[in-house]
């Protein structure tokens, strides 16, 4: 798929500012994406069913950017389509006080949804190695001195360790993790802010301090290089993918979940042969079916768990 062009699992280093932030490299044409593009929608909304059915693995989806990149445009086109019931959608702002008298991965942990679902983290466990480490933020921290008197760079590699540790974890007990960083240019970044400015409608997604993190435009870009070249691993990797051309975006990031689909379990149960005798005789007899005291014992949901009405 060509989304693997774009594809970082820990063999070689990310280096963002040699990768495109358009199409122009891939030669592709507009109306053919846009047709592939529904095409991956389809195949992902059935894919979801049998996922959602099956329940022994979890996706977990983590998108990363800077500002005005098209995160949530990106959530909204591409996994618009999904049954709701199968997917959880984060996003994660500024830690709350709560949450900072807890380790950086308390807010994530809890949210993480059960296997059968989808979880898609708009921001993430990363903003506590990106936006922290570029304001040196952990200085700020209310932490034993043991912790805190590390270097700068000693305290963000046992981060970078921790949350390999935590995506293993999380891979051995069956959830995959896929992270996706919307790579835009620093030009469409300001197309895309003034935008914002100019209308109405955009005018609460523009904050002025969206201007002071852009003055640090290639500060991040050096700390995103950093992470994904940290935290990249084959069973979690990364992708740092095109993000100028929306519609380009929205292909890549569609093929990417679908091969993440496809490759997690998604078969739908198969009944026990007393089981499906059970719904045989069901149909057999014509009737609806209802619980019966004497089955009130057996897992709900389940044909053994019915009687057929006399």
């Amino acid at each position: 798929m060509k989304a693997d062009r774009y594809l970082f699992d820990g063999s070689h280093p990310c280096a963002l500012r040699k990768l495109p932030c358009d199409n122009k490299d891939d030669h592709v044409k507009k109306e053919d994406i846009l047709a592939k593009t529904a095409e991956n929608l389809e195949k992902m909304a059935a894919l979801q069913d049998a996922f959602y059915a099956d329940g022994r693995e979890g996706l977990v989806i983590i998108l990363q950017a800077l500002d005005a990149a098209g995160k949530d445009s990106t959530v909204k086109h591409v996994m618009g389509g999904l049954n709701p019931q199968g997917v959880q959608v984060t996003s994660f702002k500024q830690p709350t006080s709560e949450e900072l008298h807890h380790d950086f991965l308390w807010r994530v942990n809890k949210v993480l949804p059960p296997r059968g679902s989808i979880a898609i983290f708009n921001r993430s466990y990363y903003e506590d190695v990106l936006v922290v480490q570029v304001h040196d933020l952990q200085k700020t921290y209310q932490m034993a001195p043991r912790v805190l008197e590390d270097s700068k760079k000693d305290f963000f590699e046992k981060r970078y360790r921790q949350i390999r540790n935590y995506e293993e974890y999380l891979y051995e007990n069956s959830y995959r993790v896929v992270k996706i960083f919307l790579h835009v240019s620093k030009d469409e970044q300001k197309k895309r802010f003034l935008e914002r400015i100019d209308r109405p409608e955009k005018n609460w997604k523009f904050s002025c301090s969206d201007l002071k993190e852009r003055m640090r435009f290639d500060e991040y870009l050096d700390t995103f290089d950093e992470v994904i070249t940290a935290t990249a691993t084959k069973h979690s990797p990364w992708y740092a993918i095109p993000a100028d051309q929306k519609w380009y975006t929205r292909y890549l990031v569609s093929e990417i979940v679908l091969d993440a689909l496809q490759k997690s379990c998604h078969e739908y149960p198969v009944l026990s042969d007393d089981a499906k005798a059970e719904l045989l005789n069901c149909k057999r007899r014509g009737a609806l079916c209802r619980r019966s005291a004497y089955y009130k014992s057996c897992p709900p949901w389940t044909p053994a768990a019915w009687k057929p009405l006399s």
